[in-house]
């Protein structure tokens, strides 16, 4: 068990550099080369299952019921036994994860030979000519169609989009007589899914789990003397997620060239210790490979350097030179400690500054540098404390965090570094310091964004174990599998500073079969804890409790909607079938006194933007149900902010269940974003209702509640509804403030409804009994006493033009970088109207493309590749991508008939 204040000392990832930003030595050869290869890939997809070819990882369990209306805390249930069939490719690729399994004796033996060798697909003189054309990253499905209806292929819970089936990626790799002496690789981030890579006809391997990274060794198979033709089979299954997985080569591939000698795959592990202003010890681990058939002697010399807005700085410190022989086909680990003389800290804004170093790690044999590898990482010293929560660099820091899916709205999967970015910049505005993976294992680059942007980050690597929640989810390949994902997961990240905890389940079935399911956790906890021993371990727990063998093997306590209690109010009495569970932060704060405890999922809350559904509740929290906040007819949830999914509790409930718990150590709420699939409680609708901001990017009502909570120092203060009710005049249309004061006065025409100060416990002003009549809403808000912050909401006239703007006026020609360009239909008097829905058609000029549109409707089945779309309550989206190395000026119109329309202008450079 671990002691009651709990020191945690860091480990951070190893990233190389950027594309074609070769390492070379002192005469110009180079030592390490990583090349992206996202250029110029052929795609091919079967049009149906039936007509796929038979090159399959392994066989599946036929699916009984397509049904996947079901809410998202369904129990798992056992899985399905299958025999593997003969015809199957699972034992040429099992071997793959050998270097991830430590026992040597459970590693896979590959039989001989190469199956699909014949298959047209990987031979180098197949004519792809007539197959699509595609960059990487590359999500198949994201531009649709929808699948409208009852009875589609892909129903709600996946998104209603095409991201099942079987396809294929080829290209053509360059390589020349100059590497005839090197090791080459293929790193790719994250292929969706059951990838399987061949190369010059030859099987070289793959790997299952879409969500990982994952390295190939080609060098067996090159051709030095001819072209090298790569083939990648990729068989995404229907039924494998409660939420959009997309579908492809949705992140980054590199090509990897070193020499024979050279730092490992992931191969440096740092930490500190000591940690304090005046000095840091900093600990590194070096794991080197001889891959050549002669012994080597070598030395390794590590310097580190400061490293902050991308550029490498003093350097501040050197671990000493070690000098090491390395049998031929072998590896040797060697460590080194260096002191940092008063160290600049990572830690998360705004009381802290997330301050980067590099290590340089240099390899050189008799006759020269051989290898220099880059690891970034970060020095701080977190303690947890189960009377409070977390403390960083001797700071108490609550968790104020978000869960977020991995998809980036209507560009789907496909990892982008600027929207991903463009993500987490809202975030922080609301006063996020902290994200949860949910429920996967990042994007490389996401993590890098984390590190440099200073987010605490929960890293998950399951969503299910041996139990299954869809016929076709990980626990398929579990048992083979979980080592080598597990310590993929850690191996490849363990050196970003902004990772903190590590968790090895969510909801999994197993919280219900006792010792059974315990034993588990702890085998997944022990593996992390030996990739990794300076982060806590947690399994995230919708069920179990507090006197069950689950909880008692992770390190810190984290639940899911168990602390302000599952399903107890009056409308569920007579459910049975559903979990039902009391507050449940005092039995385990009473249990495990000496454990942190956090809530790893919260809320649930559900809302469109801008949809207010009458009568408004008068309850702190609801579920949803039509006449209750919900409408199934028009498939949209009330913006009130007060009604949640069955299992869930408002922002308000959370709120003060965490104030009369002070000593959890915070939340992640779910969710920051809307995200594809899950659209809980309308399965006929794309995309979930969930997140505090919509699916576009745009805020909903809930984002000022939280920037109120979370930025109390923040002057700020927001009325809703919209005060546009031609049809309510003289009906009650209750107002509701959200401040980050203490007390507000609400104004209506002038008059004075009544100043109103916030009780114990409570997070919102409300005006109940408000009375509809056009024209002015205006709320003064104060804190202690003082003017605080005002705000004014006005009646609109008719719509008359279109207002857009770009969140970046100059954009990268790189082929990556975007735009945003929000689009507000408005009034003459340049308000927003809140209930236009107007179409909206958009067109480009220049060096970009407008590669999706969107307007955070969760019903709206309109593609997103789609130039034409309404506008939802006042407001659309379009977003614009650059054109690799064209430099200009893009120019994108948006018209509307009967609209004034408007053009907005970005620069490439």
């Amino acid at each position: 068990m671990y002691p009651r204040i709990i020191v945690l000392s860091l480990f951070l990832f190893a990233f190389l550099t950027t594309s074609c930003n070769n390492i070379k030595a002192e005469n110009d050869t180079a030592l390490r080369e990583r090349t992206s290869i996202n250029q110029g890939w052929k795609f091919f997809k079967y049009a149906s299952k039936a007509q796929a070819d038979d090159l399959f990882y392994d066989v599946r369990p036929e699916v009984v019921s397509t049904n996947d209306r079901k809410e998202a805390d369904t129990p798992a249930t056992e899985a399905e036994k299958l025999q593997t069939s003969k015809k199957a490719l699972k034992p040429y690729i099992l071997p793959m994860a050998n270097a991830f399994i430590k026992d040597s004796t459970k590693h896979y033996k590959r039989p001989k030979g190469h199956p699909g060798k014949d298959f047209p697909f990987v031979q180098a003189h197949f004519d792809d000519s007539q197959w699509e054309s595609v960059n990487l990253p590359h999500d198949w499905a994201i531009k649709g169609p929808f699948q409208e209806g009852a009875d589609t292929e892909v129903g709600g819970g996946m998104g209603r989009l095409p991201s099942n089936g079987v396809a294929w990626y080829r290209r053509k790799i360059d390589i020349t007589e100059n590497d005839l002496n090197k090791s080459i690789y293929l790193d790719v981030e994250g292929a969706m899914s059951y990838a399987i890579v061949w190369l010059n006809g030859n099987l070289v391997g793959g790997w299952p789990y879409g969500y990982n990274s994952f390295r190939l060794d080609l060098t067996p198979y090159l051709n030095f003397d001819g072209e090298n033709q790569l083939a990648i089979r990729l068989d995404n299954p229907n039924y494998s997620a409660r939420w959009y997985p997309g579908g492809g080569l949705y992140r980054n591939v590199w090509l990897t060239k070193t020499n024979k000698v050279h730092v490992s795959h992931w191969g440096t592990t740092v930490s500190t210790s000591n940690v304090s202003k005046d000095s840091a010890k900093i600990d590194l681990e070096v794991k080197v490979e001889n891959n050549s058939d002669s012994n080597s002697n070598i030395s390794v010399l590590t310097k580190i350097y400061e490293f902050n807005n991308d550029q490498i700085q003093a350097h501040i410190a050197t671990i000493d030179q070690k000098n090491i022989s390395i049998s031929a086909g072998g590896n040797r680990t060697i460590q080194g400690s260096a002191t940092v003389v008063n160290p600049k800290l990572w830690g998360p804004p705004p009381s802290q500054t997330p301050y980067l170093y590099k290590a340089i790690t240099s390899i050189r044999n008799e006759k020269g540098p051989i290898d220099q590898y880059e690891t970034t990482f970060g020095i701080r010293d977190i303690k947890l404390d189960p009377d409070q929560g977390m403390i960083v660099n001797g700071k108490l820091i609550k968790i104020q965090g978000v869960n977020e899916h991995h998809d980036l709205g209507a560009i789907g999967a496909a990892f982008n570094m600027r929207a991903a970015e463009r993500k987490l910049e809202i975030l922080r505005e609301m006063g996020v310091n902290a994200i949860r993976m949910a429920h996967n294992p990042p994007a490389p680059g996401f993590l890098d964004l984390t590190d440099k942007m200073g987010f605490l980050v929960m890293n998950e690597v399951f969503d299910s174990w041996e139990r299954k929640k869809t016929p076709h989810d990980f626990h398929l390949i579990f048992p083979d599998w979980y080592e080598a994902d597990t310590r993929a997961m850690v191996r490849r990240d363990k050196n970003h500073p902004s990772i903190i905890i590590w968790s090895y389940g969510n909801e999994v079935g197993e919280q219900y079969t006792g010792e059974d399911g315990a034993a588990i956790g702890k085998e997944l906890s022990d593996i992390i804890k030996d990739e990794d021993p300076t982060r806590p371990t947690t399994s995230a727990m919708n069920w179990a409790k507090s006197d069950m063998p689950f909880p008692t093997v992770m390190d810190i306590i984290s639940f899911n909607y168990q602390g302000e209690g599952i399903r107890q109010d009056p409308i569920f009495d007579n459910v049975t079938d559903r979990i039902k569970t009391k507050p449940q932060y005092e039995p385990y704060h009473k249990k495990f006194p000496n454990k942190v405890i956090l809530s790893s999922e919260t809320a649930s809350a559900a809302s469109s933007r801008g949809v207010y559904l009458f009568p408004v509740t008068d309850l702190i929290s609801s579920p949803i149900r039509d006449g209750m906040g919900g409408d199934s007819k028009i498939q949209q949830v009330s913006a009130y902010e007060l009604y949640a999914v069955d299992f869930g509790s408002s922002p308000d409930k959370v709120f003060a269940s965490l104030d009369k718990h002070p000593y959890s150590a915070g939340e992640f709420v779910w969710t920051g974003f809307d995200y594809l699939g899950e659209p809980t409680p309308y399965y006929d609708s794309r995309s979930s209702y969930n997140g505090i901001i919509d699916l576009a990017g745009f805020p909903k009502n809930r984002y000022y509640l939280y920037q109120a909570r979370w930025r109390p120092d923040l002057p700020m203060v927001h009325i809703l509804p919209h005060w546009n009710w031609p049809q309510r005049e003289g009906k009650i249309t209750p107002v509701h403030v959200f401040t980050s004061g203490d007390e507000a006065e609400l104004f209506l025409n002038g008059k004075s409804l009544g100043r109103k100060k916030k009780g114990e416990f409570e997070y919102r002003l409300r005006w109940d009994e408000v009375k509809y009549q056009p024209g002015e809403l205006k709320v003064i808000a104060y804190k202690n006493g003082e003017k605080w912050d005002e705000k004014i909401v006005k009646t609109t006239e008719k719509p008359f033009k279109l207002t857009a703007k770009a969140d970046r006026p100059a954009i990268k020609a790189d082929g990556k970088d975007l735009s945003y360009i929000t689009v507000q239909i408005t009034d003459k008097n340049d308000l927003m109207v809140p209930t236009a829905n107007n179409e909206l058609e958009f067109s480009i000029e220049g060096p970009g493309e407008i590669i999706a549109t969107d307007n955070g409707d969760p019903s709206d089945l309109t593609s997103f590749v789609s130039k034409k779309r309404n506008a939802f309550n006042g407001l659309a989206l379009a977003i614009v991508r650059s054109k690799l190395e064209e430099k200009g000026t893009i120019k994108v119109t948006v018209k509307s008939n009967g609209l004034q329309k408007d053009i907005v202008t970005i620069k490439t450079q």
